[in-house]
């Protein structure tokens, strides 16, 4: 199978160069600019394409809504009708922020969407135009991406444990820290599973495990990395932002796991990975 993928220099996308998928970044085709996305995949002998691409700026989309829109939102349509009129699939990577955030139960695929600020309302708007353009399709949605690359909350406490005696940590947002190599091997799987089973579309949640605060992440993180820093717990109300983040995380992945038999990546193991890999950078 010949896969493509939109995004270049980001967490998954790194990852999913190194599985042989051809990375296109913004000088081929700008997320900004649904027509040229569209043109890459009528022209490019490819038969599987994987939107590993967004604006992820989740603060700063409360002021460029529009802009978010359009490369979270009408970007992903393009490029699913594009794969639509092809007949080839399309792997999109979705993510938490679609849901309110109460609750301590995990969310399925099935549960009600209501974002609580612009970045998930920019998300929401993609998968509903991927579904809408009826082609073979996945919309997976992750949470709490992470990994030796780009910027991303385990580089943020090495650094800023490395500095400290202490940190005062959110301990009451709940969710799945999500290993990035480990969302690039789910989305080539899905995209090979759906060359072949066209009936296997739909949505899809895929998380790491266990479950976890952001507080309690840290403290892995120190722990693995030896560093010696004490994380304080606080909640979420201290520790003010532009945009709201949602409380609870969790995902439910059963489908995920019944359907193409991928189970929750432990990303306990892959951070004693990850450190090491950094370790040796």
């Amino acid at each position: 199978m010949t896969l493509i993928a939109f995004g270049q220099t980001g967490q998954v996308a790194t990852h999913l160069a190194e599985l042989g998928v051809t990375c296109f970044g913004r000088e081929t085709a700008d997320l900004n600019n649904p027509a040229a996305c569209t043109r890459l995949i009528e022209t490019t002998d490819c038969t599987g394409v994987i939107n590993a691409a967004a604006y992820t700026a989740v603060d700063k989309a409360e002021e460029q809504e529009g802009l978010a829109l359009t490369i979270n939102g009408h970007t992903p349509g393009a490029m699913a009708r594009a794969c639509a009129a092809k007949g080839i699939p399309f792997v999109h990577i979705s993510t938490d922020y679609v849901f309110d955030g109460s609750g301590d139960t995990a969310r399925t695929p099935d549960d009600s969407v209501a974002p609580i600020g612009a970045y998930g309302r920019t998300k929401l708007l993609g998968e509903e135009q991927v579904r809408s353009a009826g082609g073979r399709h996945a919309i997976l949605r992750t949470s709490w991406v992470f990994s030796a690359h780009g910027a991303n909350f385990v580089k943020t406490m090495l650094r800023l444990g490395a500095d400290r005696d202490r940190l005062t940590i959110v301990a009451d947002q709940i969710g799945g820290p999500t290993p990035a190599g480990a969302i690039a091997e789910a989305c080539v799987t899905i995209a090979n599973r759906l060359a072949t089973s066209p009936g296997a579309s739909g949505t899809y949640h895929f998380s790491g495990a266990p479950d976890v605060s952001w507080a309690d992440f840290a403290r892995a993180i120190f722990e693995d990395g030896g560093i010696t820093c004490e994380v304080a717990d606080i909640p979420t109300t201290d520790y003010p932002t532009p945009a709201a983040r949602p409380l609870n995380s969790r995902l439910d992945c059963t489908t995920t796991t019944d359907v193409f038999g991928i189970d929750r990546p432990d990303w306990r193991a892959h951070l004693r990975d990850i450190l090491q890999d950094l370790a040796k950078a």
